[in-house]
């Protein structure tokens, strides 16, 4: 027989709040959906500026991809829910205290929004190709017609998407690693700086890539302030942030969050993206490869540190 004695509630089984229940597909997911937000954010936002001939890839060449990116981060999040049947429960209200229909409202936007706007610039990829139906060259036309009306809606509800990927997190006060509203600045910056990444790899415009190179050092310099600024409040709050912030600084999360986020997935890129600005001839791929690489990983850091902390009682 074995005795135990038990001194506290606290050591019953399970008493705490658990939250080990988030795996990749969640952090795969905010990726996707931050980089589509990103891509979505250049593209509305260079053609309310009448830039679409300066900025083709931005425009016109990188949004066709973000169908396909939101497509795979909405089969992730079905993939991650318990009772798949009842998705559309999410659409039969609004909650506007609840980030979760905050986001699933916003996806019910964006994604057919991302659809159109690659519709509209489908023949810059394939330039033979042909709508065969009337009705659908009608609605082509509408919708070039009012293609700055589209660009505002788009950018508002993309701005809402790349934010709404960190509130997701920072709406768990009981994980106090992602009790913090520095995250939902700093995964729509990270968003915006994979998307540029991604027209930086796909531009076969010089003008167009040192652009897009200067933009990302601009975002990755805002990223990394708002990630000091996030430790800075952490060790300056509560012992259970000072401890949750510990993760990072001699815990276990510590190597892959400043070697491959902040070195590898920032510092490094961002060097190699002045070296280029400079004219120094460097492989094109590595840094905009970089950037989207540490993007990937800091939201799987941010999601599995995060279920770690915890508060004490």
């Amino acid at each position: 027989m074995k005795e135990e004695i038990i001194v506290s509630g606290r050591m019953n089984h399970m008493v705490d709040p658990q939250l080990h229940i988030w795996e990749w597909p969640i952090p795969l997911y905010l990726f996707l959906g931050g980089l589509a937000a990103g891509i979505l954010i250049f593209a509305s936002f260079y053609t309310l500026q009448g830039k679409e001939a300066k900025f083709p890839t931005a425009v016109r060449i990188a949004p066709l991809i973000t169908p396909i990116i939101l497509v795979l981060g909405l089969l992730a999040l079905f993939y991650d829910l318990n009772h798949k049947l009842f998705f559309w429960r999410l659409y039969t209200t609004i909650r506007l205290e609840s980030p979760m229909s905050w986001g699933a409202w916003t996806l019910m936007v964006v994604t057919p929004l991302a659809f159109i706007w690659s519709a509209l610039h489908i023949r810059e990829a394939f330039p033979r190709f042909d709508w065969k139906y009337d009705w659908v060259k009608q609605l082509e036309a509408f919708f070039r017609k009012h293609i700055k009306i589209l660009a505002w809606i788009l950018i508002i509800f993309s701005l809402i998407l790349g934010v709404y990927t960190g509130i997701l997190f920072s709406a768990f006060n009981a994980r106090p690693l992602w009790n913090t509203s520095i995250l939902g600045p700093l995964f729509l910056t990270s968003g915006m700086s994979t998307g540029a990444a991604v027209i930086v790899l796909l531009s076969k415009s010089h003008e167009e890539r040192l652009h897009f190179a200067r933009l990302d050092i601009v975002l990755i310099g805002i990223e990394l302030f708002l990630i000091v600024h996030m430790f800075m409040g952490f060790l300056a709050s509560t012992e259970v942030q000072i401890q949750a912030a510990g993760l990072f600084l001699g815990g276990p999360y510590t190597t892959p969050f400043w070697l491959f986020v902040v070195f590898m997935g920032l510092i490094f890129p961002a060097s190699l993206e002045v070296l280029e600005i400079k004219g120094y001839k460097l492989p094109l791929i590595v840094a905009p490869i970089l950037v989207i690489l540490g993007g990937l990983i800091f939201r799987f850091i941010i999601a599995y540190a995060g279920q770690i902390s915890r508060w004490l009682y």
